[in-house]
């Protein structure tokens, strides 16, 4: 069907009369802008008379493209809608009432200049530092350069730890070749996780002792990625039909994350201080592309990564435990992952470092974290290009050794009229208002925000101080590749557990993926922590204690897992028990030392098919 070219007037007044009828949508630009930019030409025809008309089928593709984008940074919402709302029902309704408590909360100050003068200090005192040493620093040169003014060499490699090795084999050793579904079973029993899955759910007409068992069965069945027709075959006595009734009725995605949590707090509490050291209070953070069947309608395919599939971002802190797990889409903003990975990861952790590589920062990102009170540490992949803002105008002559990497001055008046608008923001996140990907939504650079821009220069700023300190310190750049190195470690030990299905996911329902992420989160918290109390209690002995070198301490790790069996027949015996040592960790079931503690029957098991190696 033929379409005529209609009057632009009457066109835009038919869009606004219709969006007004609707009432679906609101906004704050007018029509008249979607016609802009490379799409001009093609919407407007001249007419053999010498008027300036439109085609409407042009016109229609360009309005729904400019909604889309305009609906996707908030300029335009949905009324009624959740996710896609009004941005200002976004923010607290009882900021102004609460306004000290909530600047008390976030550590910052009530008023906007005691802020901007702490951020200039801080970032005047950083470029001082870095250009009084530049000098000295044989790693660093700042010049003008095409490629960059930055030219950092990389850190030359550490000693390697060379008895790690032994450590292992005496693990192995002392209890064998264990089955995956073991070392869960073992962490079920002396941290007594499953009582949040009463707790969540309500209770139930099942004794303990079977839902015990029937939730490992299921939890194992989908960490693993082999589903529960197959668990369900095993040595165990419980049936498919009954597995999958247990995991409709108890495990839910809420069950699940606090099963997690209640696993990860009891390993920081059985930690020794002696060969863990202090508690960390850093965590790195990364995606990891999970592949999905090319079946599935739903699937998204990720550009940087080439495949379908999902994302799961996790938090993972230096001792190789994951404290947070998320699922999001290939589409998502890994900022946005960060922060709320960062501040509801749930457990006793306190997190006030986050490591992370070039994907999960950015200067939007440096400007909310210094607002929510902890570090970004990230790894700039073309550190050659960042550009270091000047904290002062009017000095161009002062920092001379790094006038090539140097730009523009911060703008601190900006910062000062949105403070108080920044704060409003922060609490959201905080109190959780709204999710931070909805925060942030408003916060790219096809939306016009004032509080955006704002927040661009306290990133800018924070980012200046960052940089120069990760310049400056080859401390710092070992601890952020050293952390960085620990969330690839942990993605090589969720390749081993969830082999199933070739590592895809078979699922397009939003539920059942979330829980293959979180299942998969609870069986390395488990590993985690039985590997813990196997390690303290191998390294608890003298002779094995000296033979530890500061680079054996350096790399020791709790995430290993050349001992561990995940494949294989599933047989479950609740009386079998690793022969460890006891972990006082408190809880409603009776004391372990009250409990039969032999060590598990190896002469009877089968050998493992396939043995996973480090």
């Amino acid at each position: 069907m033929a379409r005529t070219p209609l009057d632009l007037d009457e066109l835009v007044e038919h869009w606004t009369l219709l969006k007004d009828e609707q009432g679906l949508v609101s906004g704050k630009r007018g029509a008249t802008r979607l016609m802009g930019g490379d799409w001009a030409e093609v919407v407007h025809r001249t007419d053999k008379r010498g008027r300036r008309r439109m085609v409407r089928m042009v016109y229609e593709v360009v309005a729904f493209q400019a909604l889309r984008d305009q609906l996707k940074c908030k300029e335009i919402w949905v009324v009624g809608a959740d996710k896609w709302r009004n941005p200002d029902e976004d923010l607290p309704q009882d900021f102004e009432a609460r306004r000290a408590e909530n600047y008390r909360e976030l550590r910052k100050p009530l008023d906007a200049a005691v802020f901007v003068d702490e951020l200039r200090e801080q970032m005047t005192a950083e470029l001082t530092l870095l250009n009084d040493q530049m000098p000295k620093l044989s790693w660093l040169d700042i010049a003008e350069r095409k490629s960059g003014a930055i030219r950092l060499t990389a850190a030359e490699a550490q000693p390697e730890p060379r008895n790690l090795r032994r450590v292992k084999a005496e693990v192995q050793r002392r209890w064998g070749i264990v089955p995956l579904v073991d070392m869960l079973k073992e962490a079920v029993l002396r941290t007594g996780c499953l009582d949040a899955v009463t707790s969540v759910s309500g209770g139930g007409s099942l004794s303990p002792e079977v839902l015990a068992e029937r939730l490992l069965l299921v939890i194992y069945a989908y960490g693993t990625n082999t589903g529960i027709k197959a668990v369900a075959s095993g040595g165990h006595g419980h049936t498919e039909d009954e597995l999958r009734y247990v995991r409709r009725r108890y495990l839910s995605a809420e069950s699940a994350r606090a099963i997690a949590v209640q696993i990860a707090n009891p390993t920081f509490a059985a930690r020794s201080t002696e060969l863990w050291g202090q508690g960390s209070t850093a965590v790195a953070s990364d995606s990891t592309h999970v592949r999905a069947y090319d079946q599935n309608l739903f699937t998204e395919w990720h550009s940087r990564y080439g495949g379908r599939g999902v994302l799961i971002y996790w938090h993972v802190e230096k001792k190789s435990l994951a404290i947070h797990s998320q699922l999001i889409n290939c589409t998502a903003s890994e900022v946005a992952a960060m922060i709320e990975g960062a501040m509801r990861h749930g457990t006793t952790m306190d997190v006030e470092a986050n490591y992370t590589d070039s994907h999960g920062q950015s200067e939007i990102g440096f400007g909310v974290t210094r607002l929510l009170n902890f570090d970004l540490l990230p790894r700039i992949k073309q550190i050659n290009k960042v550009k270091l803002y000047r904290p002062v105008a009017g000095e161009p002559d002062a920092y001379p050794q790094l006038t090539p990497a140097l730009t523009r001055p911060i703008r601190w008046e900006i910062i000062t009229q949105q403070y108080d608008q920044m704060i409003k923001y922060a609490t959201a996140i905080r109190t959780r208002t709204a999710s931070t990907e909805a925060i942030l939504r408003c916060f790219t650079r096809n939306a016009f925000h004032p509080t955006y821009a704002a927040m661009l220069e306290v990133g800018r700023a924070q980012k200046t101080i960052f940089v120069a300190r990760y310049l400056r310190l080859r401390d710092l750049q070992r601890e952020i590749e050293e952390g960085l190195n620990v969330m690839e470690s942990s993605n090589g030990a969720n390749s081993v557990i969830a082999y199933g299905k070739g590592g895809e996911i078979a699922s397009n329902r939003r539920d059942e993926q979330e829980m293959f992420v979180l299942c998969l989160r609870i069986l390395q918290s488990a590993l985690v922590y039985i590997n813990t109390l196997m390690l303290q209690d191998v390294l608890g002995e003298r002779e094995w204690a000296e033979l530890l070198t500061p680079a054996d301490r350096r790399g020791l790790t709790p995430l290993f897992w050349s001992h561990v069996r995940p494949y294989g027949e599933v047989n479950l015996g609740m009386d079998a028990r690793l022969n460890l040592a006891a972990a006082t960790v408190p809880g409603p079931r009776a004391p372990l030392d009250d409990q039969p503690t032999p060590p598990l029957d190896r002469a009877k098991a089968e050998p493992p098919p396939m043995q996973a190696k480090r």
